[in-house]
């Protein structure tokens, strides 16, 4: 299970990463395209927070 989270990690931190810097390169083009593409990056970056502290409750049991 613990490396199951860590691969919904790893995968999540891409996608993370290619809407950040996709955001960042509408941001002059059009503002409205990176406002949506920075909002489905925050629900990812969410999703992160949710899944590393699983992966920390995980830890705690299995000590």
């Amino acid at each position: 299970m613990d490396t199951h989270i860590k691969i919904q990690q790893n995968k999540i931190k891409v996608k993370y990463k290619q809407l950040i810097e996709q955001a960042y390169n509408f941001r002059q083009i059009d503002a409205a395209l990176s406002d949506i593409l920075e909002y489905q990056a925050m629900k990812l970056l969410n999703k992160l927070n949710g899944l590393k502290y699983l992966h920390r409750e995980v830890a705690v049991v299995t000590i």
